[in-house]
């Protein structure tokens, strides 16, 4: 397998004199060879940020991919570019799910895999600023929809006997502590990851969930088109989707079969509990 390897160049904006501080990201990533070849996936959150740049990831290496997500713009444009197919989905309306299930299998001619990538993040900065409308917006979504979703797939590939793969996107907020309903719903889908692996593993059903630190996406705020120096990461940038995109796809492919019920955080150590920290 090949390997190819780009660079993306940012600049440090200059704040009261301070030095322009150059910041390279070196991101290899291995050519399409086929791996997903088989996979017919579900995304949730698909038409953007992380979620887009797996749909584009995995279509290279063979998968029939379905988006789905609230923008029908965004999805429509995106499966136009990577020739994929698109659902619309709000994914904290869970009464919507059995039938989104049964028109994705029709669209996909049988689906195997599960993306749930759809969050929502609304950025407090207090615990006094959370309110029951913003928690139970971030618990519909991030949780909820998640779990729902999850149950109704699991109801279609058991009811097939299909062996199958679900991979949720969780976040290192899921990791540590947290005063904010969006930390509250990774750390919860952490442990049901670990919950639904266990109960499943004998049907044939692998779950596992990436956890990527500050990338950039809507829900950041931050493009790699600007500046990707960021002090607050280990390697002081953020990371690109593409290489959090790499990680999803070696877990969806037949390369982690012996894998299940982790949650692989992608930040470099930034959360791992140092004793000299």
């Amino acid at each position: 397998m090949g390997i190819k390897t780009y660079i993306s160049r940012a600049l440090r904006y200059i704040v009261k004199g301070t030095p322009i501080k150059k910041t390279t990201a070196e991101i290899s990533y291995l050519q399409p060879n086929g791996r997903l070849v088989g996979k017919r996936i579900i995304i949730t959150g698909g038409g953007r940020g992380i979620g887009a740049s797996m749909a584009e990831k995995f279509v290279s290496e063979g998968a029939e991919v379905l988006i789905a997500g609230r923008d029908e713009k965004k999805l429509k444009e995106l499966s136009e570019k990577i020739e994929c197919k698109y659902l619309v989905l709000d994914v904290s309306k869970v009464e919507t799910f059995q039938s989104f299930i049964k028109e994705a299998e029709n669209v996909l001619g049988g689906i195997n895999c599960l993306v749930n990538n759809a969050g929502i993040s609304l950025h407090e900065n207090t615990f006094f600023e959370v309110t029951p409308k913003t928690f139970d917006q971030q618990i519909n979504t991030n949780l909820r929809g998640a779990f729902f979703l999850t149950q109704e797939f699991i109801k279609l590939v058991e009811k097939n006997k299909r062996r199958s793969t679900i991979l949720f996107t969780s976040s290192e907020t899921g990791d540590t502590m947290d005063f904010r309903p969006y930390g509250f719903t990774k750390a919860a889908v952490n442990s049901m990851v670990q919950g639904l692996a266990y109960l499943f593993a004998k049907d044939g059903i692998r779950i596992n969930a990436i956890a990527p630190g500050i990338t950039a996406s809507d829900m950041t705020g931050f493009v790699n088109q600007d500046n990707i120096h960021y002090d607050w990461n280990l390697i002081e940038r953020i990371y690109l989707p593409e290489e959090v995109a790499e990680t999803a796809c070696f877990l969806l492919s037949e390369a982690s079969g012996c894998i299940s019920g982790q949650i692989i955080v992608c930040n470099n150590a930034k959360t791992v509990n140092a004793r000299w920290k």
